[in-house]
């Protein structure tokens, strides 16, 4: 018996509507291709380099609507290459005080006491990453966002500089609260290159003035605010199972594989990691495919605490 099928059409259509299939392909490839490359949120952002190799914003910080919870979140993740060629990129599962893989599997490197493996731990680190809502005042790379509130993502350098406003740290110096919507101040991001990698350093706040003169539009702003505390809700986290057998997918193991120490003593699996850990790490990675660059990383001190720590 022949079966007909649905919208099937004649050798005559074909013929008639080739550059219509055409057409209709490309925009479904089109389609699927921003599919995989869209791997963040178009809510977050965060300022870029322009094409002389330097970026420049102005923002201004928003107080969140709750006040029982901080207006930013702290998110901890990894980023690295293995040896397969493969990339991970995941966020950890400490940035809800739960085990994660990676922190499991690098302690044990660093265990070994083995340079080495100490190198392999450093490549594949923890880094940390902030969240908080914005009101994008200038973006000359993309001026579509000004006059928008955005979700700021950044690192550990901005981070210090928004606590060192808070908490000065000479007597002379008044404390700001940069969340402030009336009595808060702008900040002035400035990116340059240094030794390869995005300095921040000459970043700044501007003078104490309010955000708007008109308090419908100060409602409005606040109005916009996002949950940012959303982010790092438990359930949009990868559970430790999937996390373990990417890792193992990355580095190639079909299951954790013992590692040689200097002794002939077994390696002990670490002692569960703390909420509040303590590296910080300042770099930032971008989505693979948008050519992922660092901030300056002064950790390697905190990062041998942490290992130190792990292990023991």
């Amino acid at each position: 018996m022949k079966l007909e099928k649905e919208n099937s059409m004649s050798f005559q259509d074909y013929i008639n509507n080739r550059q219509k299939a055409f057409n209709n392909i490309t925009s479904s490839l089109k389609q699927e291709t921003n599919k995989e490359q869209s791997r963040g949120d178009d809510r977050i952002w965060k300022a870029r380099l322009g094409s002389d190799g330097t970026g420049y914003a102005v923002v201004r910080f928003l107080p969140g609507k709750n006040v029982d919870k901080t207006p930013w979140v702290r998110m901890y993740d990894h980023g690295f290459q293995g040896p397969t060629g493969k990339w991970y990129i995941e966020n950890s599962l400490t940035t809800i005080g739960q085990q994660d893989p990676v922190s499991e599997h690098n302690s044990r490197l660093w265990a070994t006491d083995l340079e080495e493996n100490k190198d392999k731990a450093r490549s594949q680190k923890r880094r940390t990453k902030y969240y908080t809502n914005v009101l994008v005042i200038k973006d000359p790379n993309n001026p579509e966002n000004e006059g928008q509130v955005k979700i700021f993502q950044f690192g550990q350098k901005i981070f210090d500089m928004v606590m060192a406003a808070m908490q000065p740290e000479f007597a002379d110096e008044d404390p700001v609260n940069p969340f402030d919507l009336i009595e808060g101040a702008n900040f002035r991001i400035k990116i340059k290159m240094v030794g390869g990698y995005w300095n921040y350093d000459s970043s700044s706040f501007e003078k104490i003035s309010p955000l708007a003169e008109d308090e419908s539009k100060l409602e409005a702003i606040f109005n916009a605010q996002y949950d940012v505390h959303e982010l790092i809700a438990p359930e949009n986290f990868k559970s430790y199972d999937e996390l373990q057998t990417k890792l193992n997918d990355v580095l190639g193991l079909s299951s954790e594989t013992p590692l040689v120490s200097d002794s002939a003593e077994p390696i002990a699996k670490p002692a569960p990691i703390p909420t509040a850990e303590t590296t910080q790490t300042s770099e930032e990675f971008g989505a693979v495919f948008d050519s992922p660059q660092k901030e300056q990383s002064s950790d390697d001190d905190d990062l041998e605490s942490y290992f130190k720590s792990l292990a023991n």
